[in-house]
């Protein structure tokens, strides 16, 4: 059970935060009110006889998430810490002390700190285990319980009693609370590469990526040889900042469409709305995706595919082809309701099949890679069908293998080669020798 003090990282999706207007209840044919005798009979009859006696909170919220249920998997209900952790998803930064911790035999044991928060600062460790929080005893409560009394008002104080592994007796902490911003990109120059890990999609991703491509060039004192743009295990976020990214690497064109449930419910998005130009002139751009690679990541390496402004190198993406909209229910309380599938600039909807790459690279230096259980959106119960009727051997053709991707992971770890998709990656872009592509109009 682990949670995350920084973020979510499951399959968050393609988050749109529009209102939605109460016009909406238009659509509700009044004849549907007649279905709710029969829940409301069932509802009197649980709370006359249920074993235990049971409050209407409680009923109510299990009806909402029942319904949401019988959807599809992206659409919830988020009310209290999920709701706090959506916002995180969404703004990028929370107040607490920068922490992520699991549940372990009822105590809440750190997974990690992360750099350069309170957390770290105060010599926190992986595998400490936090027993006390103000002085209250904590072990064998809720962990939800927990990471709320950690997180709170900027500037405000806490004290932790940490037991830790081998230490004579607990370590006693004091730290102040400060405004833990979550960093969506990373980027570094490898061997005359622009490296860019793109984690997430939050409010600031967009303007990181181009901090990035600045950041690099200023290292080097020239532009770089391309770039490798990583989207592994990116789940998502915000529509908005996977349109931003798209547009850093696209001079024009569309990037996106989304289409709701009426046939002329089209909404188009275009480069060139943000960011003027290519920032990145035209360089070689791969884009590594991956089974976890889901929605706003796969309309990036999806528009960068179709206008052939790059390569998309690795696996098949997830294969989430659906928006979610963001309606605010009360203070601390929200709707996450799938209202559109989104479309490549081709036409096409990733929805079941994903994003195929132009060059299949398996994770080699994974000795597990070929045995490892992979879950995408075609897996999920009630999941969206795809319109397209994806082909079943589009579905399965990851297996298929290749001579040029025959070595061990042991074989590859000899050669210092820890990561052999990036490897790839940088191989790729230096035999091209930084020579610009030329972008064309998406097919």
């Amino acid at each position: 059970m682990l949670r995350s003090l920084l973020q979510v990282t499951a399959a968050v999706g393609a988050l749109a935060l529009v209102p939605v207007a109460s016009g909406a209840m238009a659509g509700v044919d009044t004849n549907s009110y007649r279905e709710l005798d029969t829940f409301m009979e069932v509802y009197n009859q649980v709370k006359a006889n249920y074993v235990d006696k049971v409050d209407d909170q409680t009923l109510v919220k299990g009806a909402i998430e029942g319904m949401l249920a019988a959807l599809d998997p992206h659409s919830s209900y988020a009310d209290g810490l999920d709701f706090d952790n959506l916002k995180i998803q969404t703004d990028g930064n929370y107040g607490g002390l920068g922490l992520t911790v699991t549940q372990e035999d009822g105590a809440v044991k750190v997974i990690a700190p992360t750099e350069d928060t309170p957390a770290a600062r105060a010599g926190i460790k992986s595998g400490d285990f936090i027993t006390h929080i103000d002085g209250k005893f904590i072990v064998g409560g809720s962990l939800d319980e927990a990471i709320e009394q950690m997180r709170g008002q900027p500037g405000t104080k806490i004290n932790l009693t940490i037991v830790r592994p081998g230490a004579d007796k607990p370590l006693q902490l004091s730290l102040v609370r400060e405004i833990i911003v979550q960093k969506p990109v990373k980027w570094e120059v490898k061997n005359g590469v622009g490296y860019i890990n793109i984690n997430t999609f939050t409010a600031q991703t967009g303007a990181d990526t181009i901090k990035a491509i600045q950041g690099i060039d200023k290292q080097l004192g020239h532009k770089p040889l391309g770039y490798v743009v990583d989207l592994r295990e990116n789940g998502g976020g915000l529509l908005s900042e996977a349109i931003a990214v798209s547009d850093v690497f696209l001079s024009h064109g569309e990037i996106v469409s989304q289409r709701g449930r009426e046939k002329g419910d089209i909404e188009r998005y275009y480069a060139e709305s943000m960011v003027p130009g290519d920032l990145a002139r035209g360089l070689p751009v791969i884009v590594l995706v991956d089974s976890g690679t889901a929605s706003a990541s796969e309309i990036v390496a999806g528009a960068i595919q179709d206008h052939h402004r790059g390569l998309v190198m690795g696996v098949r993406s997830f294969g989430k082809g659906s928006v979610q909209t963001i309606l605010p229910m009360g203070q601390r309380a929200a709707l996450r309701l799938t209202t559109a599938r989104y479309f490549t600039p081709s036409g096409h909807s990733v929805q079941e099949g994903g994003i195929k790459p132009d060059l299949l690279v398996p994770q080699i230096s994974d000795p597990d890679y070929k045995d490892r259980t992979v879950i995408r959106e075609a897996d999920l119960r009630r999941h969206l069908i795809n319109a397209e009727k994806v082909d079943d051997a589009t579905l399965e053709d990851d297996a298929r293998s290749d001579p040029r991707f025959a070595q061990t992971a042991e074989q590859l770890k000899k050669q210092g080669i820890e990561d052999f998709q990036l490897h790839y990656a940088l191989q790729t872009i230096a035999r091209s020798g930084g020579k610009p592509q030329v972008a064309t109009k998406g097919r």
